[in-house]
């Protein structure tokens, strides 16, 4: 009896082990992809996986990352919520934080104040039309992309403008503790402000729960239309903050200069294991799906794939997405 029980416990802990449920767990498949893609890019350029290329990967893949979590809030919250105006809202921070900058090192504070507080506008203006006035996400974001980018052609006269300071400059490029870059360390610093939002206040728990059953989180008090006017004014910050890393990166500012952010963005959002229909997920998920990005786009870039190539691959990439996990529940009402 004694070791029938004992062959019956080491049965049972065997078949706790289940392969096929841990592929089902979010970070599993992006971390997987992420290691075989960088042996494949070693593969095809040595020095591809390097600590160095690693360092310069991550920072990129932070430009993106920072964006997404904005991205990832308005997903999370339903009803098929995705903002496509981030991409916009980079350009006009962009345009905004450089003119007021203008390569004066005093100048950064109230830089970042303009630009983040610009995508925040954008954000509640989004909101606003999405809640009270009843306009699908989809079209309400697409249009105030159309009307983000009138504006900048009128400030700009399609003419590069402004420029970053020398400070933001090595702050995104050069090492500052450990041979990384600042802007590491605040990639870093949003992924604990997430985690500790989702998980750890009222404000979280409503966004899963508008998320998971609007009706139902309405019932129980929670204001639905100022959560996701809400949601997505912090999408619009978060768009806003990273446009003023963008123009760190790139010296200078120009239209279109946010516009390849805005798929990649939804990508890393799904990819990170949160469906479109929303009501679950995490932000570590899509920091994983960013990095995933940035390493499938440098992967293309050494094939030397033209820019039309990428854009067909990342298409692709989300309708795949959308198959197999995107959709993965019933639309919520």
């Amino acid at each position: 009896m004694a070791g029938g029980s004992s062959k019956a416990v080491k049965t049972g802990a065997r078949s706790q082990f289940d392969p096929a449920a841990l592929l089902h767990r979010p970070m599993v498949i992006p971390c997987l992809l992420i290691v075989i893609l960088l042996i494949l890019g070693e593969t095809a350029s040595p020095g591809f996986a390097s600590p160095g290329q690693i360092i310069k990967l991550l920072t990129l893949a932070a430009l993106l990352g920072i964006v997404a979590a904005g991205q990832n809030l308005v997903i999370l919250g339903g009803r098929e919520g995705i903002d496509l105006s981030v991409g916009a809202i980079i350009s006009f921070g962009a345009v905004i934080a450089g003119n007021i900058m203008q390569g004066a090192n005093s100048m950064v504070a109230p830089a970042i104040l303009g630009a983040a507080g610009a995508g925040l506008g954008i954000g509640i203006l989004n909101g606003i039309g999405v809640t009270i006035l009843r306009i699908p996400p989809l079209v309400m974001t697409l249009g105030m992309l159309g009307v983000v980018q009138g504006a900048l052609v009128a400030m700009t006269r399609g003419i590069p403008s402004g420029n970053a300071a020398p400070v933001l400059a090595d702050f995104i490029t050069q090492p500052v503790l450990a041979g990384i870059p600042g802007v590491l360390f605040v990639w870093i610093g949003v992924g604990f402000f997430m985690a500790w939002l989702l998980s750890r206040t009222a404000f979280g728990y409503r966004i899963y729960a508008i998320g998971t059953n609007e009706r139902a989180a309405q019932l129980t008090g929670v204001s639905v239309w100022r959560m996701r006017i809400g949601l997505f004014g912090l999408s619009g910050f978060f768009a806003g903050l990273t446009s003023v890393f963008v123009l760190g990166y790139t010296g200078n500012s120009f239209i279109g200069v946010g516009d390849q952010y805005m798929l990649p963005s939804i990508i890393a959002v799904v990819l990170g294991g949160t469906p479109l229909s929303g009501g679950q997920g995490s932000y570590t998920g899509t920091m994983a799906g960013a990095f995933l990005l940035v390493i499938l786009q440098s992967i293309l870039i050494t094939l030397q794939m033209e820019e039309f190539g990428r854009q067909i691959v990342f298409g692709v990439t989300l309708l795949v997405l959308m198959l197999f996990y995107g959709r993965q529940r019933r639309l919520r009402v």
